[in-house]
Formats: structure tokens, sequence, C-alpha cells
């Protein structure tokens, strides 16, 4: 069952209070000839202050005629002239502030207009009092609509700061998310992929060459402690706990030695141009870059040699990585490996160019800004 409204229940206690004036002002004047208007007009106004809420326009043109009526032919002088000030604030908190205006003054008008015969109704105090309780209701009425909607455009401008919070908080999270998979794609796959080229070298070398095979182990040794260590951080990040860090230095460009010698290839490496003061950002994605590309060599090219050529000329990084293998048939670039690479370059404003090369083998270009990268 649904409640009643506050407006409707206004209209009921004001009906009430003119009930009990009409009775009162009855009881108070003696015997009074009464008419059928002095029962069809309250009526018909009180139908006006029901329908205020849904029609402010028609109900306060209906009331105020009403009232004009009864006061003019009705024989009991009671208090129903308190409705149409409901009606003329009702009118103007809807908005309908013109209407109300130009009702009340046409109301003043004729009561005006009424009171310039030989005989007086109204006496002059109670005409001013009448016209400013008309001031009042509608200026009232206004006032309520332009704090119930200022309280509702803070409202709304509170939940649209809401809204973005979420969906700042959603954005960093899906950002981080995919930050972790980069990283987990970039070290962590490198590194179980180096475990797989030294231990595939390791048996190889237990048939032929021993001593290759304990450098290969001490090295899938080495790679697998880092590995651990890489994964118990990214853990702890998803975890949101305090972990220790990782020991080992992050990849630079300046430790490029140690991305090609942790690759198993023999890579030609050209380096021209300072990289030692290259920004944090750039370095990393550029060192990642490197060494997810001569992690790609490594797993499908099927060549052992690669050619890395880095330079750091006319305000960017130039990576180059190339081979000459085989392969396998180029797909595009839809492996995970090619799209983090391609997301690093595009969040620091360069560009990635990835694919097979005419004379054979498979090439990877890359990009980088320094400026962007400096932030």
């Amino acid at each position: 069952m649904r409640k009643p409204s506050t407006s409707m229940i206004v209209s009921l206690v004001v009906i009430a209070g003119l009930l009990v004036g009409m009775a009162i002002t009855y009881a108070t004047k003696g015997q009074v000839q009464l008419n059928a208007l002095d029962v069809v007009l309250p009526v018909v106004a009180c139908v006006g202050l029901l329908l205020r809420e849904r029609y402010p326009v028609g109900a306060l043109i209906l009331v105020m005629l009403s009232v004009a009526a009864y006061y003019r032919y009705a024989g009991l002088d009671g208090p129903i002239v308190i409705l149409p000030f409901v009606n003329l604030y009702t009118a103007a908190e809807k908005g309908h502030l013109t209407a109300a205006i130009a009702v009340g003054m046409t109301a003043l008008l004729g009561m005006g207009i009424g009171e310039t015969g030989g005989v007086r109704h109204v006496e002059n105090s109670l005409f001013i009092m009448i016209a400013g309780w008309d001031v009042a209701a509608i200026a009232f009425g206004s006032v309520t609509r332009s704090r119930r909607l200022y309280l509702q455009a803070v409202e709304q401008r509170a939940l649209e700061a809401e809204h973005s919070k979420e969906e700042e908080a959603r954005r960093r999270a899906s950002e981080e998310r995919l930050r972790i998979a980069r990283e987990l794609h970039d070290v962590l796959g490198h590194n179980v992929s180096m475990i797989n080229v030294q231990a595939a070298a390791a048996l190889h070398g237990l048939r032929k060459r021993p001593e290759d095979a304990e450098t290969a182990l001490r090295t899938i040794k080495d790679t697998s402690k880092e590995t651990l260590r890489e994964l118990r951080t990214t853990l702890g990040v998803l975890r949101q706990v305090d972990e220790d860090a990782p020991t080992a230095p992050a990849d630079s460009l300046a430790r490029v030695d140690a991305l090609v010698a942790a690759s198993g290839l023999e890579v030609r490496t050209e380096v021209s141009g300072p990289l030692d003061a290259v920004p944090t950002e750039v370095d990393l994605a550029a060192a990642r870059i490197v060494r997810e590309a001569l992690t790609n060599v490594s797993r499908h090219s099927g060549a052992k040699q690669a050619t890395l050529t880095i330079n750091n000329t006319s305000g960017n990084i130039m990576i180059r990585v190339e081979d000459d293998g085989p392969g396998a048939a180029y797909d595009g670039g839809s492996g995970f490996g090619l799209q983090g690479m391609r997301e690093r370059t595009i969040a620091l404003g360069g560009t990635l160019e990835a694919g097979p090369r005419p004379e054979g083998g498979f090439r990877v270009v890359a990009r980088l800004p320094l400026g962007n990268g400096a932030r």
C-alpha cells in the first residue's frame, strides 16, 4: 500500500481546516441564508487543491475562479480564501512562475476593480494583506524550487564524482593487471624459456661435452633462482603484502650485454649514442623489448644468431632486432609477446613494427621517444 505524499497530507490538512473554519463561521453568524453555491464552490475549490500537483496551472485557475465566485454569490463568508495561496505556492514551486504571477495579479486586479463601486467589501488594510500573501506564496514557492534544484544538482554532481572515482579505480586496476601480465610474460616467460634452452644444451653436453653441461646447469640454477624471486615479488603485489624486492638490478639498456648473454644466442650488437642517461620508464621499456625480441628469436626463429641495433639519436631510442631463421608462419603478431611490446611502445608515444623480412627471417623495430618517457 502506497503511503500518502506530503502534498496530499498538506491538502487534507488545509481542507480540514477549511471545514472547521466554515463551521465556526456558520455558528457565529447565526441564521444565514445559504444557497447551493455555498457547498458547490468550496467543493470545486477543494478538488482544485487536490489536483494542484498534477495540474498546477489548471488547478490554480479553477481555485481562483471558484473563490472569486464564492465571495461574489455565496451567502456564507467562509475562509476559502486560503486555498489560492496554497495553489499559488505549488504553481511557482513546479516551475510555472509566470503563470502564477499572471493569475495572482489578475485576481488582485479583479478584486480592486470590484471595490471601486459604491459598496466596499474589503478594507484597504485587508486588501494589502491579501496582496502580500499572494506575493509571499509565489516567492516562497520559487525559492523552494530553486533550493530543490540546487540540492538535486549537488546530489547529481556527487553521484557523477563517485561514478568517476569508481571508473578511475577500475581503470587503474585494469592497467595494473595489464602491467603485471606484461611483467610475468617478459620476465618469467623469458627466464623459463632460457631454462628450457639451457636444459637442452645440458642434455646434449652430457653426451658429448661434460664441461658444457656443467655451465648449462649452473645457468639453469641461477635463472631458476631469479625466476622464483621475480615470481615471489609479483605474487606479493597481488596479495598486497610487503615482500622482499628482487636483489638483481632491473633490466636496463646500460646492461644490454647481460640481456644478450641471457638469451643464449650469438648476438651481434651495435650501439650508438649514450644509453646511461635514458629516462627510467623508457629505459625499462626498451630493455624489456630487447629481452622479448631476443626470446622470440630463441623460441620461434630456429636461428642461433641475431643482430641487435640500438641507437639514441634525434630524441628517440631506436631498437632493431633481426634474425635470418626460417621461423614459423607469421600470424600478424597476435601473440602476447608482440602485444606486450606494442603496448609498451604505445604507452610511451612510440611505434613498433614487427614482421618477416623480404630476404628471410624476422624483424622487430621499435621507436621510443625520450621526451614522453621523462614525465
